[in-house]
């Protein structure tokens, strides 16, 4: 077997590859699990009753209820079966699990969360790169802005353009770790109809005024102010989609 390291220096990393069957499962019983159609401490069906339910081979359920056990979903318990854990162990920056999050009843007390989890990482990198930006940055920055300008009527590509902006500050505060984070977050609710709602005409020269605002201070290397106009907008704009109160989680 050849260990020699990628060109580059980069070791490969070896590739779970799940079965497409099995895939299929986890998103279900993920799903299942997640918004409470399985109480914590309750047992899964055992692994004939869900190969009769979705139609597998106990292979396939073998391979899912690992991959479940992987999120943090559920662990295997000598005399009960395939038990389901506490949603303290839940992996929920996983993909699949905070998908499921944003399909429960109470989405919005997770959605809050994850604005405020978002506005704290996102003012921290605006402050960063208030004091890091080149002039490369400064003109990319400054591009894109007039190109979210001349986008105000298409709330679809302003929406796009809108995340390219937020990344190009991201990149430019070298926080490897705010940014993936972020992105993974973002990435999932912005599938959740809550979050990204119908922006009006309106709505979206409110954003543009953030935007502009943040832009404003970076260039001048305000940290401070970076982070507070930061704040402002992704509180401002949730706050305005927001649809309404929220059940208690």
């Amino acid at each position: 077997m050849n260990s020699t390291p990628a060109t580059g220096g980069e070791v490969p990393r070896p590739q779970r590859h799940r079965p497409p069957l099995a895939a299929a499962v986890v998103k279900s019983l993920v799903r299942a699990i997640v918004v409470g159609e399985f109480a914590p401490g309750s047992a899964l069906p055992t692994a004939g009753a869900l190969c009769e339910q979705y139609e597998v081979s106990r292979t396939v359920i073998r391979e899912a209820t690992t991959t479940l056990a992987e999120k943090g979903l559920v662990a295997p318990r000598q005399g009960w079966g395939t038990v389901v854990l506490d949603q303290e162990q839940w992996n929920l920056l996983d993909p699949l699990v905070l998908d499921a999050l944003f399909q429960r009843e109470d989405r919005l007390f997770y959605l809050d969360n994850l604005i405020e989890v978002r506005a704290n990482l996102e003012c921290a990198m605006a402050a960063r790169a208030a004091t890091r930006l080149d002039d490369a940055q400064n003109t990319m920055l400054k591009a894109k802005l007039k190109e979210l300008g001349d986008l105000m009527d298409d709330p679809g590509a302003y929406s796009r353009a809108d995340i390219e902006f937020h990344e190009l500050i991201h990149h430019a505060s070298q926080d490897a770790f705010g940014r993936a984070i972020v992105a993974n977050i973002q990435g999932k609710a912005l599938h959740a109809p809550q979050y990204s709602g119908h922006p009006t005409r309106e709505d979206i020269e409110l954003t543009h005024e953030g935007h502009t605002a943040i832009l404003a201070a970076l260039l001048v290397g305000d940290a401070d102010r970076a982070a507070e106009e930061m704040r402002e907008h992704i509180t401002s704009s949730w706050a305005r989609r927001r649809p309404g109160e929220t059940p208690e989680a």
